[in-house]
Protein backbone atom coordinates (compact mmCIF):
# COMPACT_ATOMS: atom_id res chain seq x y z
CA UNK A 1 0.00 0.00 0.00
CA UNK A 2 1.06 3.37 -1.18
CA UNK A 3 1.85 5.99 1.96
CA UNK A 4 1.50 9.88 1.06
CA UNK A 5 3.86 12.20 1.87
CA UNK A 6 1.47 14.97 2.05
CA UNK A 7 -0.63 15.52 5.28
CA UNK A 8 -4.47 14.20 4.77
CA UNK A 9 -5.94 17.54 5.68
CA UNK A 10 -4.12 19.17 3.32
CA UNK A 11 -4.94 16.70 0.36
CA UNK A 12 -8.28 17.20 2.13
CA UNK A 13 -8.21 21.18 1.35
CA UNK A 14 -6.49 20.87 -1.75
CA UNK A 15 -9.61 18.52 -2.84
CA UNK A 16 -11.82 20.67 -1.51
CA UNK A 17 -10.39 24.28 -2.91
CA UNK A 18 -10.49 22.36 -6.42
CA UNK A 19 -13.70 21.27 -6.44
CA UNK A 20 -14.87 24.93 -5.93
CA UNK A 21 -12.40 26.10 -8.20
CA UNK A 22 -11.28 23.94 -11.19
CA UNK A 23 -13.85 23.54 -14.40
CA UNK A 24 -13.75 19.68 -13.32
CA UNK A 25 -15.49 20.36 -10.13
CA UNK A 26 -18.09 23.48 -9.67
CA UNK A 27 -15.32 25.87 -10.46
CA UNK A 28 -14.74 27.92 -13.52
CA UNK A 29 -10.89 27.69 -14.18
CA UNK A 30 -9.82 25.44 -16.81
CA UNK A 31 -5.88 25.61 -15.63
CA UNK A 32 -6.73 25.91 -11.73
CA UNK A 33 -3.38 24.53 -10.42
CA UNK A 34 -1.80 27.48 -8.74
CA UNK A 35 -4.66 29.20 -7.83
CA UNK A 36 -5.74 25.50 -5.78
CA UNK A 37 -1.92 25.65 -4.66
CA UNK A 38 -2.63 29.41 -3.37
CA UNK A 39 -6.23 28.52 -2.26
CA UNK A 40 -5.63 25.32 -0.20
CA UNK A 41 -5.27 26.99 3.34
CA UNK A 42 -8.06 28.64 3.10
CA UNK A 43 -10.12 25.62 3.21
CA UNK A 44 -8.24 23.75 6.23
CA UNK A 45 -10.71 23.92 8.89
CA UNK A 46 -13.35 22.47 6.54
CA UNK A 47 -10.72 19.24 5.81
CA UNK A 48 -10.23 19.05 9.68
CA UNK A 49 -13.89 19.05 10.42
CA UNK A 50 -14.36 16.44 7.62
CA UNK A 51 -11.63 14.27 9.80
CA UNK A 52 -13.48 15.08 13.06
CA UNK A 53 -16.35 13.79 10.94
CA UNK A 54 -14.65 10.71 10.25
CA UNK A 55 -13.31 9.75 13.39
CA UNK A 56 -15.98 7.19 13.77
CA UNK A 57 -16.20 4.76 11.00
CA UNK A 58 -19.63 3.82 9.98
CA UNK A 59 -21.02 -0.30 10.47
CA UNK A 60 -19.83 -1.16 6.93
CA UNK A 61 -16.27 0.44 7.54
CA UNK A 62 -16.13 -1.46 11.14
CA UNK A 63 -16.74 -4.84 9.70
CA UNK A 64 -13.72 -5.14 8.01
CA UNK A 65 -10.93 -3.39 10.01
CA UNK A 66 -10.05 -2.40 13.41
CA UNK A 67 -11.92 0.14 14.66
CA UNK A 68 -9.51 1.50 17.24
CA UNK A 69 -6.73 1.58 14.94
CA UNK A 70 -8.74 3.80 12.57
CA UNK A 71 -9.79 6.45 15.61
CA UNK A 72 -6.18 6.70 16.25
CA UNK A 73 -4.92 7.37 12.75
CA UNK A 74 -7.82 9.89 12.50
CA UNK A 75 -7.33 11.49 15.26
CA UNK A 76 -2.91 11.51 14.52
CA UNK A 77 -4.24 13.56 11.61
CA UNK A 78 -5.94 15.84 13.39
CA UNK A 79 -3.17 16.39 15.39
CA UNK A 80 -0.96 16.90 12.90
CA UNK A 81 -2.91 19.60 11.15
CA UNK A 82 -2.78 22.00 14.37
CA UNK A 83 -0.71 25.03 13.67
CA UNK A 84 2.97 24.64 15.71
CA UNK A 85 2.24 26.63 18.93
CA UNK A 86 5.11 29.70 19.01
CA UNK A 87 6.37 30.60 22.36
CA UNK A 88 7.90 33.95 22.68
Amino acid sequence: MDVSVTPIAERIARVLAAERISANGEGAEESAAAHIDSAWRDHLPEAVAVLRTLREPDETMAAVGDVAVWERMVRAAIEASKPPTVVL
